[in-house]
Protein backbone atom coordinates (compact mmCIF):
# COMPACT_ATOMS: atom_id res chain seq x y z
CA UNK A 1 0.00 0.00 0.00
CA UNK A 2 1.40 3.36 -1.03
CA UNK A 3 2.19 5.66 1.89
CA UNK A 4 0.27 8.93 1.85
CA UNK A 5 2.21 11.88 3.24
CA UNK A 6 0.63 14.32 5.65
CA UNK A 7 0.31 17.94 4.55
CA UNK A 8 2.50 20.01 6.88
CA UNK A 9 0.49 22.82 8.49
CA UNK A 10 0.56 24.76 11.74
CA UNK A 11 -2.65 23.00 12.77
CA UNK A 12 -1.10 19.55 12.33
CA UNK A 13 2.07 20.50 14.22
CA UNK A 14 0.01 22.08 16.96
CA UNK A 15 -1.98 18.88 17.37
CA UNK A 16 1.24 16.84 17.51
CA UNK A 17 2.72 19.17 20.11
CA UNK A 18 -0.34 18.68 22.33
CA UNK A 19 -0.32 15.81 24.81
CA UNK A 20 -0.59 12.32 23.30
CA UNK A 21 -0.69 8.86 24.77
CA UNK A 22 2.89 7.63 24.87
CA UNK A 23 5.20 6.37 23.70
CA UNK A 24 5.79 9.00 21.01
CA UNK A 25 8.27 7.99 18.28
CA UNK A 26 10.01 10.77 16.30
CA UNK A 27 12.34 10.03 13.40
CA UNK A 28 14.13 12.62 11.27
CA UNK A 29 16.66 12.12 8.50
CA UNK A 30 18.10 14.00 5.51
CA UNK A 31 17.11 12.41 2.19
CA UNK A 32 18.09 12.73 -1.45
CA UNK A 33 16.04 13.54 -4.52
CA UNK A 34 18.01 11.56 -7.06
CA UNK A 35 20.08 8.47 -7.72
CA UNK A 36 22.52 7.40 -6.41
CA UNK A 37 22.05 9.32 -3.14
CA UNK A 38 18.52 8.10 -2.55
CA UNK A 39 19.64 4.47 -2.76
CA UNK A 40 21.01 4.76 0.77
CA UNK A 41 18.03 6.58 2.27
CA UNK A 42 15.89 3.51 2.99
CA UNK A 43 18.89 1.70 4.51
CA UNK A 44 19.57 4.61 6.85
CA UNK A 45 15.86 4.73 7.70
CA UNK A 46 15.89 1.06 8.72
CA UNK A 47 18.87 1.72 10.98
CA UNK A 48 17.03 4.59 12.65
CA UNK A 49 13.97 2.38 13.13
CA UNK A 50 16.24 -0.13 14.90
CA UNK A 51 17.33 2.69 17.21
CA UNK A 52 13.66 3.35 17.99
CA UNK A 53 13.15 -0.35 18.70
CA UNK A 54 16.15 -0.45 21.05
CA UNK A 55 14.75 2.51 22.97
CA UNK A 56 11.28 0.99 23.13
CA UNK A 57 12.51 -2.38 24.37
CA UNK A 58 14.06 -0.73 27.41
CA UNK A 59 10.56 -0.09 28.71
CA UNK A 60 8.09 -2.13 26.63
CA UNK A 61 7.66 -5.78 25.74
CA UNK A 62 8.04 -7.16 22.23
CA UNK A 63 4.25 -7.52 21.98
CA UNK A 64 3.81 -3.83 22.85
CA UNK A 65 6.64 -2.69 20.60
CA UNK A 66 5.64 -4.56 17.45
CA UNK A 67 2.43 -2.62 16.53
CA UNK A 68 4.19 0.69 17.15
CA UNK A 69 6.93 -0.18 14.66
CA UNK A 70 4.73 -1.85 12.02
CA UNK A 71 3.97 1.36 10.06
CA UNK A 72 7.66 2.36 10.18
CA UNK A 73 8.68 -1.03 8.80
CA UNK A 74 5.99 -0.85 6.11
CA UNK A 75 7.33 2.53 5.03
CA UNK A 76 10.83 1.05 4.80
CA UNK A 77 9.49 -1.44 2.23
CA UNK A 78 7.60 1.14 0.15
CA UNK A 79 9.92 1.34 -2.87
CA UNK A 80 7.80 3.95 -4.64
CA UNK A 81 8.07 6.25 -1.62
CA UNK A 82 11.87 6.03 -1.53
CA UNK A 83 12.02 6.86 -5.24
CA UNK A 84 10.21 10.15 -4.63
CA UNK A 85 11.92 11.65 -1.59
CA UNK A 86 12.83 15.32 -1.21
CA UNK A 87 15.53 16.87 0.98
CA UNK A 88 14.35 15.76 4.41
CA UNK A 89 12.00 13.31 6.08
CA UNK A 90 10.04 13.38 9.34
CA UNK A 91 8.10 10.34 10.55
CA UNK A 92 6.12 10.55 13.79
CA UNK A 93 4.20 7.63 15.21
CA UNK A 94 2.50 6.41 18.36
CA UNK A 95 -0.62 4.54 19.51
CA UNK A 96 -3.25 5.17 16.83
CA UNK A 97 -1.15 7.79 15.04
CA UNK A 98 1.33 7.81 12.16
CA UNK A 99 2.44 10.84 10.09
CA UNK A 100 4.98 11.06 7.27
CA UNK A 101 6.26 14.48 6.14
CA UNK A 102 8.46 15.02 3.09
CA UNK A 103 10.44 18.21 3.60
CA UNK A 104 12.04 20.65 1.17
CA UNK A 105 14.99 21.24 3.50
CA UNK A 106 17.47 18.80 5.10
CA UNK A 107 17.01 17.97 8.79
CA UNK A 108 19.41 16.69 11.42
CA UNK A 109 19.23 12.92 11.88
CA UNK A 110 17.33 11.91 14.99
CA UNK A 111 15.47 8.88 16.36
CA UNK A 112 13.92 9.39 19.78
CA UNK A 113 11.23 7.79 21.95
CA UNK A 114 9.70 10.12 24.53
CA UNK A 115 6.46 11.14 26.23
CA UNK A 116 5.90 13.81 23.56
CA UNK A 117 6.73 14.28 19.89
CA UNK A 118 9.83 16.16 18.77
CA UNK A 119 8.24 18.78 16.50
CA UNK A 120 10.81 21.59 16.52
CA UNK A 121 12.26 20.89 13.02
CA UNK A 122 8.72 20.94 11.59
CA UNK A 123 7.87 24.16 13.36
CA UNK A 124 11.05 25.85 12.21
CA UNK A 125 10.31 24.90 8.60
CA UNK A 126 6.80 26.38 8.88
CA UNK A 127 8.23 29.60 10.33
CA UNK A 128 10.54 30.21 7.35
CA UNK A 129 9.56 33.39 5.52
CA UNK A 130 10.54 32.42 1.95
CA UNK A 131 7.77 29.84 1.36
CA UNK A 132 5.00 30.26 -1.23
CA UNK A 133 2.59 28.27 -3.41
CA UNK A 134 1.90 28.31 -7.14
CA UNK A 135 -1.38 27.35 -8.78
CA UNK A 136 -0.77 26.10 -12.32
CA UNK A 137 -4.07 26.69 -14.07
CA UNK A 138 -5.39 25.72 -17.47
CA UNK A 139 -8.70 24.26 -18.54
CA UNK A 140 -6.80 21.12 -19.39
CA UNK A 141 -5.09 20.46 -16.06
CA UNK A 142 -4.60 21.87 -12.57
CA UNK A 143 -1.31 21.65 -10.68
CA UNK A 144 -0.40 22.98 -7.25
CA UNK A 145 3.20 23.60 -6.20
CA UNK A 146 4.94 24.66 -3.01
CA UNK A 147 8.41 26.15 -2.93
CA UNK A 148 11.11 28.32 -1.47
CA UNK A 149 13.80 30.41 -3.11
CA UNK A 150 15.75 27.18 -3.80
CA UNK A 151 13.21 24.47 -4.62
CA UNK A 152 9.73 23.96 -6.04
CA UNK A 153 7.75 20.72 -5.85
CA UNK A 154 4.29 19.65 -6.92
CA UNK A 155 1.97 18.95 -4.01
CA UNK A 156 0.50 15.46 -3.73
CA UNK A 157 -2.44 15.12 -6.19
CA UNK A 158 -4.54 13.54 -3.43
CA UNK A 159 -4.62 16.80 -1.49
CA UNK A 160 -8.16 18.02 -2.07
CA UNK A 161 -7.87 19.94 -5.37
CA UNK A 162 -9.56 18.67 -8.57
CA UNK A 163 -7.09 18.11 -11.40
CA UNK A 164 -9.40 18.36 -14.44
CA UNK A 165 -12.62 20.13 -15.39
CA UNK A 166 -14.43 16.79 -15.49
CA UNK A 167 -13.22 15.90 -12.00
CA UNK A 168 -14.28 19.30 -10.68
CA UNK A 169 -17.72 19.60 -12.29
CA UNK A 170 -18.78 16.05 -13.15
CA UNK A 171 -22.47 16.02 -14.08
CA UNK A 172 -22.59 19.82 -13.86
CA UNK A 173 -20.60 20.14 -17.09
CA UNK A 174 -22.80 22.09 -19.52
CA UNK A 175 -21.21 20.39 -22.53
CA UNK A 176 -19.63 17.09 -21.40
CA UNK A 177 -18.66 16.22 -24.96
CA UNK A 178 -16.43 19.28 -25.33
CA UNK A 179 -12.76 18.33 -25.54
CA UNK A 180 -9.67 20.04 -24.20
CA UNK A 181 -9.24 21.61 -27.62
CA UNK A 182 -12.44 23.55 -27.00
CA UNK A 183 -10.75 25.34 -24.12
CA UNK A 184 -7.28 26.02 -25.47
CA UNK A 185 -4.08 24.15 -26.10
CA UNK A 186 -0.82 23.61 -24.31
CA UNK A 187 1.82 26.32 -24.05
CA UNK A 188 1.07 29.64 -25.67
CA UNK A 189 -1.51 28.39 -28.18
CA UNK A 190 -5.09 28.97 -27.13
CA UNK A 191 -8.58 29.74 -28.33
CA UNK A 192 -10.06 32.90 -26.80
CA UNK A 193 -13.08 32.62 -24.52
CA UNK A 194 -16.34 33.35 -26.33
CA UNK A 195 -19.36 35.28 -25.16
CA UNK A 196 -22.78 34.77 -26.62
CA UNK A 197 -25.01 37.52 -27.98
CA UNK A 198 -26.95 39.71 -25.58
CA UNK A 199 -24.41 39.21 -22.82
CA UNK A 200 -25.25 35.53 -22.36
CA UNK A 201 -22.13 33.42 -21.96
CA UNK A 202 -21.86 30.31 -24.07
CA UNK A 203 -21.40 26.88 -22.58
CA UNK A 204 -17.60 27.09 -22.58
CA UNK A 205 -17.61 30.28 -20.53
CA UNK A 206 -20.19 28.92 -18.08
CA UNK A 207 -18.12 25.80 -17.48
CA UNK A 208 -14.91 27.84 -17.16
CA UNK A 209 -16.42 30.05 -14.44
CA UNK A 210 -17.77 27.05 -12.56
CA UNK A 211 -14.43 25.29 -12.89
CA UNK A 212 -12.41 28.24 -11.62
CA UNK A 213 -14.78 28.75 -8.68
CA UNK A 214 -14.43 25.08 -7.73
CA UNK A 215 -10.64 25.30 -7.93
CA UNK A 216 -10.59 28.53 -5.93
CA UNK A 217 -12.71 27.01 -3.14
CA UNK A 218 -10.62 23.83 -2.98
CA UNK A 219 -7.25 25.62 -2.92
CA UNK A 220 -8.45 28.07 -0.26
CA UNK A 221 -9.91 25.35 1.97
CA UNK A 222 -7.21 22.70 1.66
CA UNK A 223 -4.05 24.76 1.14
CA UNK A 224 -4.10 28.56 1.40
CA UNK A 225 -6.04 28.86 4.64
CA UNK A 226 -4.21 26.01 6.47
CA UNK A 227 -0.75 27.13 5.30
CA UNK A 228 -1.20 30.90 5.26
CA UNK A 229 1.23 31.06 2.33
CA UNK A 230 1.05 33.57 -0.52
CA UNK A 231 -0.39 32.02 -3.69
CA UNK A 232 0.52 33.06 -7.21
CA UNK A 233 -1.27 32.08 -10.38
CA UNK A 234 0.56 30.62 -13.38
CA UNK A 235 -1.76 30.66 -16.38
CA UNK A 236 -2.49 32.22 -19.76
CA UNK A 237 -3.31 35.96 -19.54
CA UNK A 238 -7.08 35.56 -20.13
CA UNK A 239 -7.26 32.92 -17.39
CA UNK A 240 -5.66 35.37 -14.94
CA UNK A 241 -8.44 37.88 -15.51
CA UNK A 242 -11.21 35.28 -15.23
CA UNK A 243 -9.77 33.56 -12.14
CA UNK A 244 -9.18 36.81 -10.27
CA UNK A 245 -12.77 37.81 -11.03
CA UNK A 246 -14.23 34.72 -9.35
CA UNK A 247 -11.62 34.17 -6.62
CA UNK A 248 -12.33 34.75 -2.91
CA UNK A 249 -8.81 33.77 -1.85
CA UNK A 250 -7.22 36.62 0.12
CA UNK A 251 -3.82 34.88 -0.18
CA UNK A 252 -3.86 35.20 -4.00
CA UNK A 253 -1.15 37.61 -5.17
CA UNK A 254 -2.05 40.32 -7.68
CA UNK A 255 1.02 39.51 -9.77
CA UNK A 256 1.55 36.09 -11.27
CA UNK A 257 3.12 34.19 -14.16
CA UNK A 258 1.38 34.80 -17.48
CA UNK A 259 2.10 31.58 -19.31
CA UNK A 260 0.65 28.09 -19.31
CA UNK A 261 2.85 26.32 -16.70
CA UNK A 262 2.93 23.18 -18.84
CA UNK A 263 5.20 25.10 -21.22
CA UNK A 264 7.84 25.45 -18.47
CA UNK A 265 10.16 23.00 -16.76
CA UNK A 266 9.96 22.85 -12.97
CA UNK A 267 13.21 24.85 -12.68
CA UNK A 268 11.93 27.50 -15.08
CA UNK A 269 8.70 27.73 -13.12
CA UNK A 270 10.64 28.13 -9.86
CA UNK A 271 12.82 30.88 -11.35
CA UNK A 272 9.79 32.80 -12.57
CA UNK A 273 7.95 32.26 -9.30
CA UNK A 274 10.84 33.59 -7.23
CA UNK A 275 11.04 36.67 -9.43
CA UNK A 276 7.46 37.37 -8.37
CA UNK A 277 7.94 36.47 -4.71
CA UNK A 278 11.37 38.07 -4.13
CA UNK A 279 10.23 41.73 -3.90
CA UNK A 280 7.50 40.79 -1.43
CA UNK A 281 9.94 38.61 0.53
CA UNK A 282 12.59 41.33 0.83
CA UNK A 283 9.97 43.94 1.71
CA UNK A 284 8.68 41.71 4.48
CA UNK A 285 12.19 41.23 5.89
CA UNK A 286 12.83 44.97 5.76
CA UNK A 287 9.54 45.65 7.55
CA UNK A 288 10.40 43.18 10.32
CA UNK A 289 13.84 44.77 10.78
CA UNK A 290 12.30 48.26 10.91
CA UNK A 291 9.67 47.14 13.41
CA UNK A 292 12.35 45.68 15.65
CA UNK A 293 14.51 48.80 15.47
CA UNK A 294 11.54 51.01 16.32
CA UNK A 295 10.47 48.74 19.19
CA UNK A 296 13.98 48.55 20.64
CA UNK A 297 14.34 52.34 20.56
CA UNK A 298 11.22 52.56 22.75
CA UNK A 299 12.32 49.83 25.15
CA UNK A 300 9.85 47.40 23.57
CA UNK A 301 12.38 45.09 21.93
CA UNK A 302 15.50 43.15 22.80
CA UNK A 303 18.16 40.94 21.26
CA UNK A 304 19.24 39.62 24.67
CA UNK A 305 18.33 35.95 25.14
CA UNK A 306 17.70 36.22 28.88
CA UNK A 307 15.50 39.29 28.59
CA UNK A 308 13.54 37.81 25.68
CA UNK A 309 13.02 34.54 27.56
CA UNK A 310 11.59 36.30 30.61
CA UNK A 311 9.34 38.41 28.40
CA UNK A 312 8.15 35.30 26.54
CA UNK A 313 7.27 33.51 29.79
CA UNK A 314 5.08 36.45 30.81
CA UNK A 315 3.38 36.56 27.40
CA UNK A 316 4.90 39.89 26.36
CA UNK A 317 6.56 38.80 23.10
CA UNK A 318 4.41 39.66 20.07
CA UNK A 319 6.97 38.70 17.41
CA UNK A 320 10.20 36.72 17.68
CA UNK A 321 12.77 36.65 14.89
CA UNK A 322 15.10 33.63 14.95
CA UNK A 323 18.24 33.24 12.86
CA UNK A 324 18.02 30.27 10.51
CA UNK A 325 20.42 27.41 11.29
CA UNK A 326 21.51 29.06 14.55
CA UNK A 327 21.45 26.88 17.70
CA UNK A 328 22.14 27.76 21.32
CA UNK A 329 22.46 24.78 23.66
CA UNK A 330 20.75 24.99 27.01
CA UNK A 331 17.48 24.71 28.90
CA UNK A 332 14.56 27.09 29.27
CA UNK A 333 12.12 27.19 32.18
CA UNK A 334 8.81 27.92 30.45
CA UNK A 335 7.22 29.19 33.67
CA UNK A 336 9.84 31.68 34.83
CA UNK A 337 11.76 32.28 31.59
CA UNK A 338 15.00 31.39 33.35
CA UNK A 339 17.64 30.01 30.98
CA UNK A 340 20.57 27.75 31.69
CA UNK A 341 23.27 27.65 29.06
CA UNK A 342 24.82 24.24 28.61
CA UNK A 343 27.60 23.87 26.07
CA UNK A 344 27.69 20.12 26.70
CA UNK A 345 24.03 19.62 25.90
CA UNK A 346 23.18 18.35 22.42
CA UNK A 347 21.65 21.31 20.54
CA UNK A 348 19.39 19.24 18.34
CA UNK A 349 17.39 18.21 21.42
CA UNK A 350 17.93 21.18 23.76
CA UNK A 351 18.11 24.28 21.59
CA UNK A 352 17.15 27.45 23.42
CA UNK A 353 16.06 29.25 20.27
CA UNK A 354 13.65 26.45 19.39
CA UNK A 355 12.35 26.28 22.95
CA UNK A 356 11.90 30.04 23.02
CA UNK A 357 10.03 29.97 19.71
CA UNK A 358 7.74 27.23 21.00
CA UNK A 359 7.01 29.25 24.15
CA UNK A 360 6.26 32.44 22.17
CA UNK A 361 3.79 30.58 19.94
CA UNK A 362 2.18 28.93 22.97
CA UNK A 363 1.63 32.40 24.47
CA UNK A 364 0.02 33.68 21.27
CA UNK A 365 3.02 35.36 19.62
CA UNK A 366 4.39 34.90 16.12
CA UNK A 367 7.77 33.41 15.21
CA UNK A 368 9.68 34.08 11.98
CA UNK A 369 12.86 32.28 10.94
CA UNK A 370 15.17 34.69 9.10
CA UNK A 371 18.33 34.02 7.02
CA UNK A 372 21.50 34.97 8.91
CA UNK A 373 22.43 37.74 6.45
CA UNK A 374 19.01 39.36 6.90
CA UNK A 375 18.86 39.27 10.72
CA UNK A 376 18.81 42.74 12.36
CA UNK A 377 20.93 41.42 15.29
CA UNK A 378 24.04 39.34 15.91
CA UNK A 379 22.69 37.29 18.82
CA UNK A 380 20.49 34.89 16.88
CA UNK A 381 17.20 36.49 17.96
CA UNK A 382 15.20 39.69 18.00
CA UNK A 383 12.10 40.01 20.18
CA UNK A 384 9.35 42.63 19.73
CA UNK A 385 7.21 43.12 22.83
CA UNK A 386 3.51 43.81 23.12
CA UNK A 387 3.98 46.24 26.01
Amino acid sequence: MKQKCTLLTNEVVGALAASHQGPCLSLYQPTHRRHPGNQQDSIRFRNLVKELETSLRQKYSAAETRPLLEPFNALAEDHDFWNHTLDGLAVLGGPGLFHVFRLQRPVTELAVVADSFHTKPLRRFLQSVDRYQVLGLSLQKIQLFEGTRDVLDEIDPASGVPRTITEALGDELTEPHLTVASYGGVGGAHIPMHHGQGGKKDEVDIDADRFFRAIDRAVLEHHSRPSGLPLMLAALPEHHHRFHQVSHNSFLMAEGITINPEALSIDQLRERAWQVVAPQYHARLATLADEFAAAKSKGLGSDDLGQAARAAASGRVATLLIEADRQIAGRLDAVTGRIELDHLSHPRVDDLLDDLGELVEKMGGKVQVIPADQMPTQTGLAAIYRH
